[in-house]
């Protein structure tokens, strides 16, 4: 407990140490659990409502017990890109702290140490941004009996923070005497991912095959089918992300004679996986975003035809305004995920400060380097990215199977867009850290090689 208290000391005085060029770090970090704290606190003000209760705003959505349920799961889901991002954070704060973290371990302190101290710094950052979220919406909050739900989550995003965090920097060593921060590369997926694959694809073959052997399971098109579609077709992008990394990698390595490409060729060769554990909310997302785009399109022709045929249970609004809340919790998430690629770029960029000062001080062009920082987001997932489009389209197509037994359904041609949409804004959100190439180029990183 002393040893606890003690790091939490010290990490207290680094947050109060920080310099100017770190605080943006802080901020990002305190905004996340801004964010994380205010989807919670409107999880536990649904959850609260007993029985039938009449919501002024939502076209009824949130007046029955149900339909709350099915809100409060899905801004829960929200809570999985939120933890991305502050572990994206995480990483990239303990690089600009390299240098006291080098001294804490010429002080005697152990790798283990400096990364429990660096993951309480970003534990105290989540701490302001829910304090300041809790202040923000807790008159909102319909009943007094949720006042030991805002408690729970006032009190868990902070520590489920500085948890993420550990877990983001277990594989970072922080070195005394200059050489301070380098991260073990990683050589391919574990085995819980390989496990959670094989897992997955046995249950999509059993729903695949219930109709034709017989369950007494029916899985139609519950939610358990598309999810278990949806996170299969993510990690097989996620593994195609770092293997085409790795072979893209070796391909370019070895048959290009341009500087940028070549530099982004070696850069993947060096550490194929680290572009798949970066990209890999996006792929989910992608997923997630193809699939709905697709079955929006058909939804709003089916409800458009029991429209015009009077056969809606409610008003047309009560559905609008779910699909439209669905979409805009998909947009949520992408943009967390697209700034979560950005700061991981950064983090990467910052990682390889010396390395990249050393090349602009041998001659290469700063030109040169910045198009092979692009490259190396773009290369890796342009073929990950087409496969999850692939499997959100190919969830669209078969409910449009699905539906067509009753009604005449669309081609969901807005599925495909969308990978085509977010493989843009994924490089655009990598674009943002070219700024930080510039500074990260300065000759003066030489004086810490």
């Amino acid at each position: 407990m002393s040893s606890l208290l003690s790091d939490l000391r010290l990490a207290w005085l680094l947050t109060r140490g920080s310099d100017r060029r770190e605080w943006w770090r802080v901020g990002l970090t305190a905004v996340g659990a801004a964010l994380a704290t205010g989807i919670g606190l409107g999880v536990v003000a649904l959850l609260s409502l007993d029985g039938f209760y009449t919501v002024s705003f939502g076209s009824g959505l949130f007046d029955s017990p149900s339909d709350r349920r099915n809100v409060s799961l899905a801004l829960g889901l929200l809570l999985i890109p939120v933890l991305g991002f502050l572990g994206q954070c995480a990483r990239i704060g303990a690089v600009h702290r390299d240098r006291r973290l080098a001294a804490l371990r010429l002080a005697g302190a152990t790798p283990g140490q400096v990364r429990r101290i660096a993951a309480l710094e970003s534990g105290l950052a989540c701490l302001a941004g829910s304090a300041v979220a809790t202040a923000a919406v807790v008159a909102l909050l319909p009943y007094a009996t949720a006042w030991a739900g805002v408690v729970l989550v006032a009190a868990a995003v902070p520590v489920l923070g500085a948890v993420v965090s550990a877990v983001s920097l277990r594989r970072v060593v922080a070195d005394p005497l200059g050489r301070v921060r380098r991260v073990r590369p990683v050589r391919g997926p574990g085995p819980l991912f390989r496990t959670a694959t094989k897992l997955l694809a046995a249950t999509a073959v059993a729903i695949a095959l219930t109709p034709v052997l017989g369950s007494p399971v029916s899985f139609d098109l519950g939610p358990v089918t598309v999810l278990v579609l949806a996170v299969l077709f993510s990690l097989t992008a996620i593994w195609l992300s770092g293997a085409s990394s790795r072979q893209l990698g070796e391909g370019f390595a070895a048959g290009t004679g341009r500087p940028a490409l070549l530099i982004a060729a070696e850069r993947l060769r060096e550490d194929p996986w680290s572009t798949a554990r970066t990209h890999a909310a996006v792929l989910l997302v992608t997923v997630v975003g193809s699939a709905f785009a697709g079955v929006r399109q058909i939804l709003l022709a089916d409800l458009d035809e029991g429209r015009r045929e009077g056969s809606l249970g409610a008003r047309m609004s009560y559905y609008t305004t779910g699909i439209d809340l669905t979409a805009a919790a998909i947009l949520v998430a992408l943009v967390l995920v697209l700034t979560g690629l950005a700061v991981g770029t950064a983090e990467s960029l910052a990682t390889r400060r010396r390395g990249l000062a050393a090349q602009v001080a041998a001659g290469v062009p700063h030109a040169v380097l910045a198009r092979a920082l692009l490259l190396e987001t773009a290369l890796p997932l342009f073929p990950a990215i087409a496969v999850a489009g692939l499997g959100g389209t190919t969830i669209s197509i078969w409910y449009g199977a699905a539906m067509s037994g009753h009604t005449a359904v669309p081609v969901p041609y807005t599925a495909p867009l969308v990978p085509v949409g977010v493989y843009a804004a994924c490089v655009l959100a990598a674009a943002t850290s070219l700024p930080l190439l510039r500074r990260s180029v300065r000759p003066g990183e030489l004086r810490y090689a």
